[in-house]
């Protein structure tokens, strides 16, 4: 690579980073192409770039980046998850972690600290943001729905809870 290619990959590395809120680090040697193909395209469909990094040039663009502590991460055949999603890179990585042995993750970068891999493998286990989402849209409309299931109740049905609700009081 010459020296124009090693710039330009630097600042596009640096670019990367800065617009980002997360990196998850993995070391992949052993995977075959193919492997790499589906991690990668099930990554970019989440918005998450993946990425087989040049070690040395990687280490010249996180200088100058929040990331500078993961420098010492980025040694063998190492690739980088970066996303503003931490959790479904963590997800997508500890899914291909479990099921395709040699692909190890080694490090992450959250919220301005760096991560082990055990906190990489517990973020994996926390909820996206969709499904918290899910969640909390399902707890605030179980009571709306128990009234309209109320509602749309025969009449008979109403008379009787009246009723109860009557000798209740």
């Amino acid at each position: 690579m010459n020296k124009e290619k090693k710039k330009s990959y630097v600042e596009e590395m640096k670019k990367v980073f800065s617009s980002n809120e997360a990196v998850m680090i993995a070391h992949y040697q052993g995977l075959s192409v193919v492997e790499l193909d589906k991690i990668r395209s099930e990554m970019r469909e989440h918005g998450i770039f993946f990425k087989v990094t040049k070690n040395k040039i990687t280490k010249l663009a996180l200088k100058e980046t929040k990331y500078k502590d993961l420098e010492k991460y980025f040694t063998g055949p190492t690739a980088a998850a970066i996303s503003s999603d931490p959790i479904m890179s963590a997800k997508i990585l500890s899914k291909y972690a479990k099921s395709n042995s040699p692909l190890k993750i080694i490090a992450g970068f959250m919220d301005g600290k760096v991560l082990e891999a055990k906190d990489v493998a517990q973020i994996a286990t926390l909820p996206t943001l969709e499904e918290a989402r899910a969640k909390i849209v399902g707890i605030l409309s179980a009571p709306a729905r128990k009234f309209l299931s109320i509602l749309l109740a025969p009449g008979s049905k109403i008379a009787i809870l009246a009723h109860a609700k009557s000798k209740k009081n």
